[in-house]
């Protein structure tokens, strides 16, 4: 599977829509970081999201794709605009204490074939929960498509995975942030969307 965008457009759009900051961060996992991909300056340009998605979508093309889901709030919009790249229906799976799921009477047939999507991951978490969660269904997870991988590691979501850019930006636990040994405000943006300290 190989992307049909090249890295330096992916670049370009995140820096066009102020995507990429810079600044001591809080991410979902409770790791700190001096750099932070916000998706919704991505997603509130509706021609930019749809140019990325469909480049999800051609990374699959050659798959066969039944379905595409992935979590909510972010993953919806991508695997709404994935699904219609490849003429299929899609599904998000919510957060249910402390883990993802499907409600709202998504139904999966069974050994459905289901492209996983994410916005962008650090952890990988999410994706892996949202994949958990296809298999729970009776589904079956052919590839996770990411819009961007920053962990700096390769994609390891047990299934085949592409990401349309992989960047490298550290993150630390809170007791070993250097970005907290310099006193530097914390924001905790995404739904928090505040500032800590």
């Amino acid at each position: 599977m190989k992307s049909t965008i090249s890295t330096d457009r992916v670049r370009a759009l995140l820096e066009k829509c102020g995507a990429y900051q810079e600044g001591h961060f809080e991410l979902r996992s409770g790791r700190h970081s001096g750099g932070y991909v916000e998706k919704f300056r991505l997603l509130e340009h509706p021609e930019v999201a749809s140019e990325l998605c469909r480049a999800l979508g051609e990374a699959f093309r050659h798959v066969t794709v039944e379905r595409v889901a992935g979590p909510a709030l972010g993953g919806v919009i991508i695997a709404y605009e994935v699904a219609r790249t490849l003429g299929v229906p899609c599904a998000f799976a919510e957060r249910v204490e402390d883990r993802l799921e499907f409600r709202r009477g998504f139904q999966f047939r069974p050994g459905e074939k289901v492209l996983v999507v994410e916005d962008i991951v650090t952890t990988g978490g999410s994706a892996r929960q949202v994949i958990e969660a296809v298999q729970q269904a009776g589904a079956e997870p052919v590839g996770a498509a990411v819009l961007v991988n920053r962990s700096g590691k390769p994609l390891d979501m047990g299934v085949p995975a592409v990401s349309l850019l992989d960047l490298d930006i550290p993150s630390f636990p809170p007791e070993d942030c250097p970005l907290c040994r310099q006193k530097m405000a914390l924001h905790a943006p995404g739904s928090k969307g505040t500032q800590k300290s």
